[in-house]
């Protein structure tokens, strides 16, 4: 998808697209490691295109958190940080970086 969180793209598209991001992190991360035990999220960076008067990007990264939780248990808790920009590239509304190690 496409757009500008806030003006293009609902609060509640952009947390599912924060869920398929978390999950295409964690399928990288076993395709690293080789076995989804043996993941832990240390930290998640996520980006979100947003207008300037949109504020819930807490809101958006929250999806993401709490589907690293509910997938890894305690080795899915994590610090995150989540950042309303001007714009991503391919004009992406959601982008995350995820910082993980081996159990």
């Amino acid at each position: 998808m496409q757009g500008v969180v806030g003006r293009d793209v609902e609060l509640e598209t952009a947390q599912e697209l924060a869920r398929h991001a978390a999950l295409n992190a964690l399928a990288a991360a076993v395709q690293a490691v080789g076995d989804l035990d043996r993941v832990r999220i240390v930290q998640m960076l996520v980006f979100v295109a947003s207008t300037p008067d949109f504020g819930e990007q807490s809101k958006v990264a929250n999806a993401a958190s709490e589907l690293l939780i509910e997938v890894l248990g305690e080795n899915g808790r994590h610090a995150r940080t989540a950042i309303g920009v001007a714009g991503l590239p391919l004009n992406s509304p959601v982008e995350i970086q995820v910082i993980c190690t081996v159990v």
